[in-house]
């Protein structure tokens, strides 16, 4: 596996034991002026649960595809549970009509909150896929409360400043197994069509797999975000882009086909984690983003409405 990456790679290790908070703030900062995208190493999540997980998810998407569609909410807007391939369109969100993308998931959706075990719809098979995704929601609130933290200091507002508004932080976890292609996709259909994370930071876990995320760069050019071990790639979603007033960017990425001319598998699955304030947070311009040159660009929006209805533009395939 490469040991650089495209993107700028930032250690936080020195954030979370306190050695140098305020190097590690400016690194991460600079990270999401310049590409709105960072990759952190150092981050404290135990490299074997990761592993482990990545293990059982395998082995869920394994079963057979009526054992799977058992898991699937009966909702067109699919926020938990099994969504098979042909349900979602992410590009539609930029106002695109493309094919469905070439993706299958398991969603959790605030896994951490009690009032939402049981609505949640938990797998029985494999049988240690249930408290791995437990633990691993443990891992990612923790992570999610570091960076929480690390964007207080880094947008120079104080390592507090958003902490009350992820108290209660709103999380969905998403599982995404991208299948061999056995036939060749559709005109301008992909694993994962081109668009923007809707919420604040994603925190993706991805493998060395052929047909992996791309990330447009200032040139309009798109360039593979290589696989660094044992890290996370970060990005800033539009919320947490119009809190910033644009001074974070939320950048266009997409996950791409492989080459159609690889003979062994090119199998691919992800770990997801969409990140932001709680739902009942209304999201302005922040008084650090914002002066006389500078005024504010958007509207305050309420954090869970906005999402939602991107999360159900994504749905909607009646255009198809």
């Amino acid at each position: 596996m490469p040991q650089t990456s495209p993107l700028p790679i930032v250690d936080i290790a020195n954030f979370r034991d306190g050695s140098d908070p305020a190097g590690v703030a400016k690194a991460f900062g600079a990270a999401f002026e310049s590409a709105g995208f960072a990759v952190i190493t150092g981050h404290g999540v135990p490299l074997d649960l990761a592993d482990a997980l990545y293990a059982e998810m395998k082995r869920f998407f394994d079963q057979p595809f009526e054992v799977k569609t058992g898991f699937t909410p009966p909702e067109q807007t699919k926020a938990r549970g099994y969504l098979p391939m042909g349900v979602e369109s992410v590009g539609q969100t930029l106002g695109a009509a493309p094919p469905p993308d070439l993706c299958e998931a398991l969603v959790f959706n605030s896994p951490h909150r009690p009032e939402k075990r049981d609505w949640n719809i938990w797998p029985d098979q494999p049988e240690k896929l249930a408290a791995l995704v437990a633990l691993w929601t443990g891992e990612i609130i923790r992570l999610t409360h570091d960076l929480t933290r690390l964007q207080g200091l880094a947008l120079d507002l104080g390592e507090d400043y958003f902490l009350a508004d992820h108290a209660d932080p709103a999380l969905t976890l998403r599982f995404v197994n991208y299948p061999d292609q056995d036939t060749p996709p559709a005109p301008g259909q992909l694993r994962y069509g081109a668009h923007h994370d809707y919420g604040g930071f994603t925190i993706l876990r991805q493998d060395g797999a052929p047909g992996g995320l791309e990330v447009m760069g200032d040139d309009g050019q798109w360039q593979e975000a290589a696989v660094v071990p044992d890290s996370f790639v970060i990005n800033v979603g539009d919320l947490l882009a119009r809190w910033t007033n644009d001074r974070w960017k939320s950048t266009l990425h997409r996950v791409t086909n492989p080459p159609r001319d690889l003979t062994g598998s090119t199998r691919r699955l992800s770990m997801v984690a969409f990140t932001g304030p709680n739902e009942a947070v209304k999201v302005a311009c922040l008084p650090s983003c914002q002066s006389p040159e500078h005024p504010p660009k958007y509207a305050p929006v309420n954090a869970g409405d906005y999402v939602m209805n991107k999360i159900r533009t994504s749905h909607d395939l009646s255009a198809d």
